[in-house]
């Protein structure tokens, strides 16, 4: 053993994830969010959060991933601006 000793992720950071991956996929409107990501609770909106940790960002109309974004997924090297493909 290491001596570390791993903590189960919180709910609020298990939300985030959730949340970035699901933007991961395809760039969202606002609309798209609030409809699939609602919240009752103001100390529970983990799209508000991320858009204030700069997490997501707005391209083109769309709220996509930025650099901070991808490295907390672990994915890409954090150089690389937020892209919006309207195909997808």
């Amino acid at each position: 053993m290491s001596g570390v000793e791993k903590r189960p992720m919180s709910q609020s950071k298990l939300l985030l994830i959730q949340f970035l991956e699901w933007i991961e996929r395809r760039p969202r409107t606002r609309a798209d969010v609030q409809e699939a990501w609602p919240s009752t609770c103001p100390l529970n909106c983990v799209w508000e959060d991320a858009v204030t940790d700069d997490l997501v960002g707005a391209a083109a109309g769309y709220l996509v991933l930025t650099a901070k974004g991808r490295a907390l997924l672990g994915k890409g090297n954090g150089d690389v601006a937020p892209t919006v493909d309207r195909a997808a």
